[in-house]
């Protein structure tokens, strides 16, 4: 991975469209690519060609060397040359900062985390940018950086609002940028993790796809027509306001009968604790209602029907092809997957498909992933998307 970025950069608006095509669908032949953008066989030559040289594309099947002898056969085809590029992800929790770098397909190749003591902007900044140089030891001249908040973002640079860092209005681009002299994206984390489940994951191909995520808080994302919809309340903790049961239980906050006061694992901790005077972990929670412990297995089933209800009224107002639910919380269906089962049947349609729901356990080196996946979407193929 240590081709510049420079030398392939800036792609024009043709030769972005062909490299996304390749990248998220290849390898493809270029009859396909050509149907996929409606090119004339002329054309699609004439906008491949630059990305050959420089790299970024190459003939399936062999190395550079060969595909340039192989050049103009039309029945190779075109694939990314997935580790020429390296991308580093960060993904900022309350207490820790997770890392990854990826290729330019988004496969880890390398994690790290470290203890995050201060909430400081100026000191979170450089403890990012010690984090960039010891990933560059191994992976020199990164193209770019991607770091996930969980919070609001604007123009993929500011932190507008993080209630778990305290932050407002912070910089974060700029701080970053300043000590690693890379391009740097910033954004909000759900918002993250759904590109990536969109061109590399779950989602890929699909034209309808929804991601629900519970952990310490509740996120949700649409994609419709393949592409990620954005929307002023992305990082503005949806679930506070998406109610599930108006007689449920409260949260520390006050707040009744919310998805938020009912699923996240803080607020999952927290009835139990304030039902037994003990504090127990989410894991030990979980352990105890699958083994029959009465309190836990009431807590666990009621967090269960909530994500039923949610799980129905995603799938009956957004009609999505798939559901992919991810985040820390997921081990919730490994326990109560009948009750979220029973709850979707119970608030869908008799006659309604049956919800494609796709669990997938996150780490949070998973959602640095998704921030590595926004850096190459904007500062790689110069997608804008908002």
């Amino acid at each position: 991975m240590t081709t510049p970025a420079a030398s392939w950069l800036p792609l024009s608006p043709g030769e972005r469209a062909v490299a996304i095509e390749v990248l998220v669908h290849g390898p493809l032949s270029r009859s396909e690519i050509a149907r996929r953008l409606n090119l004339s066989a002329g054309s699609l030559t004439r906008l491949t060609k630059p990305l050959i040289e420089s790299g970024l594309l190459i003939e399936a099947g062999g190395s550079g060397e060969e595909a340039a002898v192989r050049q103009g056969r039309p029945s190779q085809p075109l694939d990314i040359v997935a580790e020429s590029r390296a991308f580093i992800g960060f993904k900022i929790t309350g207490d820790r900062v997770y890392g990854v770098v990826t290729t330019l397909r988004s496969d880890i190749v390398a994690r790290h985390d470290r203890p995050l003591t201060t909430h400081d902007p100026a000191e979170v900044a450089d403890l990012l940018g010690e984090m960039t140089e010891e990933f560059t030891h191994a992976f020199p001249a990164p193209a770019g950086i991607g770091i996930g908040v969980g919070g609001r973002a604007e123009k993929r640079a500011v932190v507008v609002e993080s209630a778990f860092l305290g932050w407002s209005d912070v910089p974060l681009a700029e701080l970053v940028g300043e000590r690693t002299g890379l391009p740097v994206v910033v954004e909000n984390d759900v918002a993250a993790l759904v590109e990536a489940e969109t061109w590399f994951g779950a989602g890929r191909g699909l034209d309808r796809f929804a991601v629900l995520t519970i952990g310490a808080g509740i996120g949700y994302g649409l994609v419709l027509g393949g592409r990620r919809v954005p929307s002023p309340e992305d990082g503005r903790g949806i679930g506070r306001r998406w109610l599930v049961n108006p007689q449920g239980p409260l949260t520390p906050e006050g707040e009744r009968g919310s998805a938020v006061s009912l699923l996240t694992i803080p607020s999952i901790r927290y009835q139990v604790r304030a039902a037994t005077g003990q504090d127990a972990t989410y894991e030990e929670i979980l352990a105890r209602a699958a083994a029959g412990d009465p309190l836990s297995a009431r807590v666990v089933d009621e967090a269960a029907r909530a994500l039923g209800v949610l799980v129905a009224q995603i799938a009956n107002f957004a009609m999505p092809q798939k559901i992919l639910l991810a985040g820390e919380g997921v081990g919730l269906v490994d326990v109560a997957g009948r009750v979220v089962e029973e709850t979707v049947l119970a608030h869908r349609h008799p006659l309604a498909d049956s919800v494609d729901l796709e669990t997938k356990v996150s780490d949070f080196h998973d959602w640095a992933r998704g921030a590595a996946v926004l850096a190459i979407q904007v500062l790689v193929l110069g997608s804008a998307d908002e």
